[in-house]
């Protein structure tokens, strides 16, 4: 473990704990480049009525402004919480090195911030899932993915 983990997960917690008390959810995250803080972030899905503003989105969201990059490699996240289903996707475009977390999914789930239903859901055939999902107009759609393919100048992420 490194010589700053539990200042960087005190951070975390700490940002979530202040958090509940400014309106927000008990999430907090920070982003950690060569042993310091570059970014925060702190759940504002209800402040900003946007379900993807999770801590580690925001975390993420900031440090790839002041980065201005969108390759996180090198940067490590500290997050009150295990990481949500989508929070972990963002975790892993992001090509972040490495998770701390404090809290677990159960303890999560204990307080109604239950994502097993999206884990059960990917498990799932698609036409079997709880939300609809129809595929259409596959051919005229590939038109962008050929185009991509063929392009010379493209920047690959």
């Amino acid at each position: 473990m490194c010589a700053n983990c539990e200042k960087h997960m005190k951070e975390a917690i700490n940002l979530s704990i202040e958090n509940v008390k400014n309106d927000g959810g008990p999430f907090g995250a920070v982003i950690v480049k060569n042993g310091e803080i570059i970014a925060r972030g702190v759940n504002r899905v209800t402040q900003n009525n946007d379900p993807t503003a999770h801590a580690e989105v925001m975390a993420i969201r900031a440090a790839s402004e002041k980065l201005k990059n969108f390759d996180l490699s090198g940067c490590e996240i500290y997050t009150s919480c295990e990481p949500c289903p989508m929070c972990l996707g963002a975790i892993y475009w992001s090509r972040l090195d490495k998770i701390y977390y404090g809290n677990n999914k159960i303890d999560a789930k204990n307080i109604d911030f239950d994502d097993s239903f999206i884990y059960d859901e990917l498990d799932l055939p698609i036409d079997k899932r709880k939300i609809p999902t129809i595929q259409m107009m596959r051919n005229e759609a590939l038109q962008a993915f050929i185009d991509w393919a063929n392009k010379t100048d493209k920047t690959e992420y």
